[in-house]
């Protein structure tokens, strides 16, 4: 179970997707500084709309034993002879962990605006309910009575400390590195 935009984010379409405009990024920025000719940015960059074929990648991994590899030979099927310059100077980790920390932190900005959504909720039930008086608990036994109000309240200040945490999370995910 989970919702079409989530399951796209971890889809492996998505994570080729990422891969790719990682490596492209990288090889835009060392013909910038005149690591890699300028000539080849413009080759790297032709599968920018490409729809990436992950039972073919699978397939080369098969015989790579290796999916960085299997992804880069899928690569250079296509760009040619300028896809020498795809990875140079990169490990894979550079590629796998910043994919990852992208993905997350697309994750986070789907769960941060559901929680929105869940917080004006509890607010607008906190209001509804302020005089609705229901049973208080108290050790795991009944109270005090208190307000359904009050108990939505609770609810919202606590999601209210979650949202908080998860924006720091998502702002320490946030960060890539290429070596």
């Amino acid at each position: 179970y989970s919702r079409p935009d989530m399951v796209n984010i971890w889809s492996d379409q998505t994570k080729f997707r990422i891969w790719y405009e990682i490596e492209a990024f990288a090889c835009e920025a060392q013909a910038k500084i005149g690591v890699i000719p300028k000539a080849t940015v413009k080759s790297i960059w032709s599968l920018k709309d490409h729809i990436f074929d992950s039972e073919k990648i699978n397939l080369i991994e098969k015989t790579t034993k290796h999916d960085v590899i299997a992804f880069l030979t899928y690569l250079a099927n296509f760009i040619g002879d300028d896809s020498r310059f795809i990875h140079q100077g990169m490990t894979s980790s550079d590629i796998l962990d910043t994919c990852f920390n992208i993905q997350l932190v697309r994750a986070s900005d789907i769960l941060i605006k559901d929680i929105d959504e869940l917080l004006e909720a509890l607010k607008a039930k906190a209001f509804e309910h302020k005089e609705t008086v229901c049973v208080g608990r108290s050790h795991g036994i009944h109270a005090e009575p208190i307000t359904f109000g009050l108990k939505m309240a609770q609810a919202y200040a606590e999601m209210d400390r979650n949202k908080t945490r998860l924006i720091v999370a998502k702002k320490e995910i946030a960060v890539g590195a290429i070596s």
